[in-house]
């Protein structure tokens, strides 16, 4: 690879750092040459993007947006690295979980994840990735919160207001 190609990718790399707020850093080594692309296209279809890159190059365009904010996920980077980018944060765990049982895999392995400025590391995060609440399901259980009491406020008023009805009516 030329400098020239390094910086390319680099470059790359950060406006996909810089447009995204989570990311997955997953070691994809010893799957064949179908099953990642089984698995680009599975992440094509759920809107997650899928870079492989070298770790050197991952690590120089995370530091040179935010050396300090990333700091989490440097010693993530080694062996092979695929880079899932997504704007849904548990997206790609859902992603990971289902290629690996379906296909009966122990891989992708989960290295690390940036969510929204958290870092969660190692393969048994995974787990608990797929259950992260998005921002519309978030949004949704407030809304319904806040809906129910309201419900129960003007069931209540109208049975009052039947019951008063009733009695009205039969005097």
């Amino acid at each position: 690879m030329t400098k020239d190609q390094k910086n390319e990718v680099i470059e790359i790399l950060k406006e996909k750092f810089f447009q995204y707020n989570n990311f997955y850093i997953t070691d994809t080594e010893a799957l064949s040459v179908a099953q990642v692309s089984n698995l680009r296209r599975t992440c094509f279809n759920k809107n997650v993007e899928m870079k492989v890159a070298k770790n050197t190059l991952i690590r120089k365009a995370l530091e040179s947006l935010d050396a300090e904010k990333y700091a989490g996920v440097y010693d993530s980077l080694h062996k092979v690295t695929a880079l899932m980018f997504s704007e849904n944060p548990k997206e790609p765990a859902l992603i990971i979980s289902s290629f690996r049982k379906t296909g009966n895999l122990e891989k992708p392995v989960l290295k690390a994840a940036f969510i929204n400025g958290d870092v969660y590391t190692g393969d048994n995060s995974l787990s608990a990735l797929t259950k992260i609440k998005t921002k519309n399901e978030l949004i949704g259980e407030v809304i319904g919160l806040l809906q129910s009491p309201a419900k129960r406020v003007i069931a209540a008023l109208l049975h009052h207001h039947e019951k008063q009805g009733a009695t009205a009516t039969a005097e």
